[in-house]
């Protein structure tokens, strides 16, 4: 509900990593790991805005935020099929109208 992510091992209480205010102080409305990069997952915060964190590149900040306009984002899934490496990976974002936007994300986020 602050905005801080946490990043846990299966066999511990106590967290490998924690980002604090990793979104302003807003909520985490979702997080979810790339289906294609083990590395990289992504997170939707209360005011739509999603932040890219790439362990591999930046482990203390996220390496991209996108702002979605217009219309608050209630809920996101990632779409891709982890078996290939073509990668193609894309972000299906609900917005509270109902309608459903779906975006790909760059190559560089992607790819295994």
């Amino acid at each position: 509900s602050n905005g801080s992510i946490r990043l846990h091992q299966m066999t511990s209480e106590y967290p490998l990593m924690q980002w604090n205010d990793s979104t302003n102080g807003q909520p985490v409305i979702a997080l979810q790991w790339a289906l294609t990069r083990p590395t990289v997952f992504f997170v939707l915060d209360a005011s739509s805005n999603i932040y890219i964190w790439d362990l591999l590149e930046n482990d203390l900040l996220p390496v991209a935020k996108q702002t979605v306009p217009s219309e608050n984002v209630v809920t996101m899934t990632l779409l891709g099929e982890p078996e290939k490496t073509n990668g193609l990976l894309g972000i299906a974002l609900a917005k509270e109208s109902g309608q459903i936007d779906i975006q790909y994300v760059k190559k560089k986020w992607a790819l295994p």
